[in-house]
Parts: C-alpha cells; sequence; structure tokens
C-alpha cells in the first residue's frame, strides 16, 4: 500500500488503522465457493470462532465441509470443455510445441498470481462477485460485470452440455449413427468413413454430416437471420440439462457437500494445485487431440490444417470420428461423452451459482426466495438457449461463444486487479492473507499483483481489440448487424465498470474529495471518514487542484 503523495498519475493511499495485534496466526473460515466461467474464480469465506458459524452480517450461510471438498471443487470448476477443445486447437494455431513456453511463462506471471488473488479476496470476505468490493465501492461494478458475464456464458454453455447428452443418447446403438453415409440426413456429398476424401472440397464425413445435418438441421437454416423453431430433440436434452442445475444450486452449497466449519490453510497451495491440474490437463488433451489430427489426416489423405479445428467440431466432428474407427466403439464413445457431461456440468453449475449468489449478496431480500430466484434463473437461461437449439442455432451459438467472454472478461480482471493492488493496496491485501493464514504473500506475488499483472491484462485488452475478427462459422460470415450485436452485448457487462463508478459518486455524501474518500475506502472504514481520521485521496493534479480550490472557497465563504 502506497504512503504519501505521489505525482500526477499515481495515487497516494489512505492511512489505514493499525491491526491489533495477536491476529496472525491460522484462523478457522467457512468456505464458500463461487466460481466465473472462462477463468475468474471466486470463492469466500469469513473467520469464525470455534463454536459458531455466523457470517460478519450476523446472516447464516452454508460451508464447505473439508478443504479436500472444497479443492476439489475449485478443480472441478476450473477445468472445463475449454481444456479439451480449446487450448489444443490454439495450441496447434500459434506453433506447436514452441505455444508452451509462452504458455507457461504467462501463467507464471499472471495466472497462478491472479487466481491466488481471486482464492484470497472471495474467502477473506466471504462474498459474492458483488459484494467483495465492500473493500473499494468505487469498483463494485467490477462484480456485476462477472456476473453478466457469467449469465451470459450460461445461455450457450449449457447447449454444449446439451448436444453432448443427445450424442450419449445416439451412442447406445450397435453401430454408431455416424459411421456411414446411408441415412436420411446424409447429402450426395458425404463420403464413407472407409474412403478418403482426396482433397475434395465438396466432401464430406459422416461424422461432420451428422453433425451438422443430423443433430443441428444446420441446412434448413440460410443464416443468422433465418433460425427456424427449436428442434424438439435438443430441447429436451436442454432441459434434462436444466432441471440437473437447478436442482443441483437450490439449496446452494448444500446439495453438494457436507457443510461443516473447517481448519482453512490456504498459504498459496490451493492456486498452485488447481493452476497446475488445469494445466496438465490442457496438456493431456493436447496430446490426445494431435494424435487423433494426424491420424485423421493420415486417413483422408489431407494437410494437417484441413482436419484442424476450433469449438464443437472438434469435440462434436473430429473426436467421434476417431471414436469410430476403434474396437468396441460405442463403449468408447458412451465413456467419451459422460466424460464431456461431468467436465460441462460442474462447471455450469459454478458460472450459474456465481450469478445466483452475486445477486443474492447484493439484494439480502433475496436469500428468503433462493429455490424461487433459482428457478426464475435457470428458467430464464432456459427460454434464452432456445434460440441456439433451432436449425440455425449454431450461428446464434457462435456469436455468443465470440463476444459473452472475450475482451469483456480480459477487461473485468484488469479493472479488478487494478482495484485491488493500487486502490485498495497490495500492503493491506497481505495483511488481509496474514490474518487469515498466519503469513504474509512473498515478494513475487506483491510485485506480480501490483505491476506484472496488471501490465499483462493491459497489454491483452489492448492486443485484444487490435486484433478483432468478424466472427464466422465455417464458410458462413455474419452480417454486419450481427457482428453489431455482439458487440452491444460485450459491452454491456464493460460498461458497469464506469457506470456504477458514476453512480456510487454521485449518491455519497459531501464535497468532491469526501465523495473520492468515501468511494475508495474500505466501507467498514466510513466512520473514520466522516471524523477525518483518514486522509483523503487525490488522483491527479486535476483532483488536487479541485479540492484545494474548493476548500479556498469555503474558507473564504466562512470568513
Amino acid at each position: 500500500m502506497l504512503r504519501g503523495r505521489l505525482p500526477v498519475t499515481h495515487m497516494s493511499s489512505t492511512i489505514a488503522p493499525v491491526k491489533p495485534s495477536g491476529t496472525a496466526g491460522p484462523k478457522e473460515v467457512e468456505l464458500v465457493l463461487v466460481k466465473e466461467q472462462n477463468g475468474v474464480q471466486f470463492t469466500s469465506s469469513a473467520l469464525v470462532s470455534p463454536s459458531g458459524q455466523t457470517h460478519p452480517s450476523g446472516e447464516e450461510r452454508e460451508t464447505w465441509g473439508k478443504k479436500i471438498d472444497f479443492l476439489l471443487s475449485v478443480i472441478g470448476f476450473a477445468v472445463d470443455l475449454a481444456n479439451v477443445w480449446r487450448f489444443p486447437y490454439l495450441c496447434y494455431k500459434n506453433g506447436g510445441g514452441a505455444f508452451l513456453v509462452p504458455y507457461l511463462f504467462f501463467m507464471v506471471i499472471a495466472g497462478m498470481p491472479l487466481f491466488y488473488m481471486e482464492l484470497a479476496l472471495g474467502q477473506y470476505n466471504r462474498e459474492g462477485a458483488a459484494g467483495v468490493w465492500k473493500i473499494c465501492p468505487l469498483f463494485k461494478g467490477v462484480g456485476f460485470t462477472v456476473i453478466l458475464i457469467s449469465l451470459y456464458v450460461g445461455f450457450y454453455y449449457n447447449v454444449i452440455i446439451a448436444w453432448a447428452l443427445f450424442y450419449l443418447f445416439s451412442s447406445f446403438s450397435g453401430e454408431l449413427p455416424w459411421i456411414h453415409c446411408n441415412n436420411t440426413w446424409n447429402s450426395p456429398n458425404c463420403s464413407d468413413l472407409n474412403s478418403t476424401l482426396l482433397n475434395d472440397t465438396y466432401k464430406t464425413t459422416p461424422a461432420l454430416e451428422y453433425f451438422e445435418r443430423g443433430v443441428l438441421h444446420l441446412h434448413e437454416s440460410s443464416g443468422i437471420d433465418d433460425l427456424g423453431l427449436p428442434r424438439w430433440q435438443l430441447t429436451s436434452c436442454l432441459a434434462v440439462v436444466i432441471v440437473v442445475l437447478y436442482f443441483s444450486l437450490w439449496k446452494g452449497v448444500k446439495t453438494s457437500g457436507k457443510c461443516v466449519s473447517a481448519q482453512m490453510m490456504l498459504c498459496y497451495r490451493d492456486a498452485i494445485i488447481t493452476s497446475s491440474i488445469n494445466s496438465l490437463t490442457s496438456f493431456f488433451s493436447g496430446f490426445v487431440i494431435f494424435s487423433f489430427l494426424g491420424y485423421m489426416s493420415h486417413k483422408h489423405n489431407v494437410a494437417l490444417d484441413k482436419v484442424a479445428t476450433d469449438g464443437p467440431g472438434l469435440v462434436f466432428i473430429i473426436y467421434p470420428e476417431a471414436i469410430a474407427t476403434l474396437p468396441g466403439s460405442s463403449v468408447w464413445a458412451v465413456i467419451f461423452f459422460i466424460m464431456l457431461l461431468t467436465l460441462g456440468i460442474d462447471s455450469a453449475m459454478g458460472g450459474m451459482e456465481s450469478v445466483i449468489t452475486g445477486l443474492i449478496d447484493e439484494f439480502k431480500f433475496l436469500h428468503k426466495h433462493r429455490e424461487l430466484f433459482t428457478l426464475f434463473i435457470v428458467v430464464s437461461t432456459f427460454l434464452i438457449s432456445l434460440s441456439c437449439v433451432t436449425n440455425g442455432g449454431i450461428y446464434v451459438f457462435t456469436l455468443l461463444d465470440h463476444f459473452a467472454a472475450g475482451t469483456s472478461i480480459l477487461f473485468g480482471v484488469l479493472i479488478e486487479a487494478i482495484g485491488i493492488a493500487w486502490f485498495y493496496g497490495v500492503d493491506r491485501f497481505s495483511d488481509d492473507i496474514q490474518e487469515m493464514i498466519g503469513q504474509r504473500p512473498g515478494l513475487y506475488w506483491r510485485l506480480c499483483w501490483k505491476f506484472v499483472s496488471p501490465c499483462f491484462l493491459l497489454f491483452m485488452v489492448v492486443v485484444s481489440f487490435a486484433t478483432f475478427n468478424p466472427p464466422k462459422y465455417g464458410s458462413y460470415y455474419f452480417p454486419t448487424w450481427a457482428t453489431m450485436v455482439g458487440w452491444c452485448l460485450s459491452i454491456s457487462s464493460m460498461i458497469m465498470v464506469p457506470l456504477y463508478a458514476f453512480y456510487k459518486f454521485c449518491s455519497l455524501p459531501g464535497s468532491f474529495c469526501d465523495k473520492l474518500a468515501y468511494a475508495i475506502t474500505p466501507e467498514t472504514e466510513h466512520h473514520l471518514v466522516e471524523r477525518g481520521e483518514v486522509r483523503q485521496f487525490t488522483v491527479s493534479v486535476m483532483a488536487a487542484f479541485m479540492c484545494t480550490a474548493e476548500q479556498g472557497r469555503l474558507h473564504k465563504f466562512h470568513g
């Protein structure tokens, strides 16, 4: 935490009251997990006495039973379908094995430190995505950004699980339906699995046609402006997924594990273990994928880039086609799609829980109606997701996947890192961690939080905007209006940061300097601001000038 006045673009921080001595040992805490899809995890906790489980506000809150329950839940939420289809393709697209060098480097300087920060922030403050920003109210919009991103991801992520469920049902047969071209959905361009494509761009495989024509019925749609009605088979599978999610979430943590207080020893072990397992899962998936791609490339006598694909095509076309060549292919297909279901369900639960818990923590009256509110969220998600199971639903899916959690999640994490490291203060944040586990984070973590990770995230946000490519699916390019809708979706979550900051600043009492002090002082210390015991902040030369001018005007008026 910076003390004293810094030049121009830097900010001086408050003089925080000294914490009482005797708090530097491991404490007994309650653990509550809230996970945001695509990389941002929030875990909440609060210090409790050995005989009670009390929220700082006096409310009871569900807890995890054992440390291993908590760790396995974090791992289950962090490892998802992106490990299976997105990482291998990005690895191939960006140099193959050489891609692992920058990947591991950035994981060390950004991924692991940010995950550690997220974990500690949630566990200490024991709040949802928005509630944790009582430490710096001006940044509460970041929490609403995260909630909206989780909601948007749920619109299409549940559809992936529905596809996997459909494939699972189809796998219970003597012969897999994507082996031959003699099905009602096949076109004249279909080439049998046992033949080669011979670089014929007009030929397609049975697996491709099963996914696009047998499952999606994409051939019955001319584009995103011609969606058609929802397919009843996929709608039924989506309904099953939504029902499972509801009954997994309606009671909170109690439905997914034992709920008693646990002795919490974070150090940074959980963050390292989870990040490592997440990366190892991606590596393993990459090895399997490249083996499959090499085999399919040789089988069809085409270049590797002709069979390498991103997104659902990798999981629902390439994998099934390779599995179909194995002895006992139906058994292997069942195992594979059960794996996809387990990967998808727990991550979907985490994303949905981050929405539900974040809003319930913010609007306290919802606590008494969690079951009804959960039902409202899952039903709303189901209704919007119906657009993804129409004849042209893959176009809606692609648009959501492209815009819902790309640049916006990088922006949200960037603002979060700045808020914690530069406004709340790295020193104070380290004190909070020491209060929980008995020791402060090392110099490496503090430097990453304050300098390295924010710079990396800023660079990634700029690159994300500069290298933007309009979405497309296969040879279909989205119309301009669809791209604009996608950008509106992305901006709708990012804009919560400045909108809430403006609202908070305007709603606070006092002069400009008073408002600024309240806005970036932890809510638990607002009474100190009122008594003038916390120094007010100056953000820039302009802010300092405005504060000085206002003080001079008031002095002249009262004089």
